[in-house]
């Protein structure tokens, strides 16, 4: 299979792949999942064997990251597994994951000789009552033990993934940036996102970040250069600290022309777009190795029907119901 570049017809290239393994998660967020995951068909996600070859076919097309999520990626009794014949593929640079942190003191160790390069931690709240309140679980603690110790680990890029809430945990950048003065954390301020099953506590918490983004600004913060790889963030470093602090803004202006990811859901579907209408199967290819070079022409063909941008600001989210059915 000889390596190429996905890219599609508004000239955006695809070099990082965002891949679900699992729907379940055993948090309660109030903006995902407030009653919590309810199993609605057979755990039937992809096996091992499956992830090997989609990422084997998808490295051919160009994809030099991919990053696991879930639902709750550490779920997976496997996920080492999983972890270590992606970092094996020739042509993958980075593995990420993006877990809400609750095993991390216990696994993250063999997380990381599996070939683990990268990780994103959901921490919506640095206060205990609040965490609890966000999430349904008193861990936050047990998440901070398990962000110090992928710092002791040495992994070079140690992410924070917050939800911006209004009336919940906007008053926070202050604790934020005091986590970050002195430590090489970069936290990520996220636009809450209207799903299929969240309109309501949109409506109530939705929050612009741009009055976050221009204090910042005001206060000698520089943004930085974005990466091929990187993901939608723009990121802003200031000399006093050693951390950095992100927001994404998928309501912002150009949010999508700077997209260069694609979604593969827990059972094998291409998502060209988180908020899209389609989902595409790919499993069917992926028993036999025969099969790849069929499904990165099928990839590419469909690559053409991605749009050019999402329709979250006329109220459409497509068929994402709640995040963790793909990951966010």
């Amino acid at each position: 299979m000889q390596a190429a570049m996905l890219q599609d017809r508004y000239n955006r290239r695809f070099p990082y792949l965002r891949l679900s393994v699992t729907e379940a998660c055993n948090f309660r967020c109030t903006y995902c999942l407030p009653d919590g995951y309810k199993k609605t068909a057979p755990h039937n996600f992809l096996s091992v064997d499956e992830i090997r070859n989609l990422v084997r076919a998808f490295a051919g097309l160009g994809i030099r990251k991919v990053r696991l999520t879930g639902g709750e990626p550490t779920l997976r009794a496997d996920l080492a597994d999983i972890i270590s014949v992606i970092a094996e593929t020739p042509g993958i640079e980075t593995v990420a994951l993006t877990t809400n942190g609750y095993k991390l003191t216990r696994s993250l160790a063999d997380y990381r000789a599996a070939g683990l390069s990268a990780l994103n931690v959901s921490v919506d709240s640095l206060i205990p009552d609040r965490f609890k309140a966000i999430t349904g679980h008193d861990r936050l603690l047990e998440v901070l033990d398990g962000i110090a110790l992928a710092q002791e680990l040495g992994f070079r890029a140690v992410k924070i993934n917050t939800v911006l809430q209004r009336g919940v945990n906007d008053d926070e950048l202050p604790g934020f940036l005091k986590l970050i003065k002195k430590r090489a954390l970069s936290v990520r301020f996220i636009e809450l996102m209207r799903t299929g099953d969240s309109a309501a506590y949109f409506a109530e918490r939705h929050l612009d970040p741009a009055p976050m983004i221009s204090f910042l600004a005001t206060a000698s913060w520089a943004e930085q250069e974005r990466r091929a790889t990187d993901g939608p963030a723009r990121v802003f470093r200031h000399s006093d600290y050693t951390g950095s602090i992100g927001f994404i803004a998928p309501y912002s202006k150009d949010f999508c022309s700077t997209c260069n990811r694609l979604r593969i859901s827990a059972r094998g579907g291409l998502q060209l777009c988180l908020f899209g209408n389609d989902i595409f199967d790919l499993r069917r290819f992926l028993a036999r190795e025969d099969t790849l070079e069929t499904m990165q022409d099928r990839v590419a063909t469909l690559l053409g029907l991605k749009r050019e941008t999402h329709e979250l600001t006329e109220g459409k989210s497509g068929r994402t119901r709640h995040l963790a059915m793909i990951g966010g």
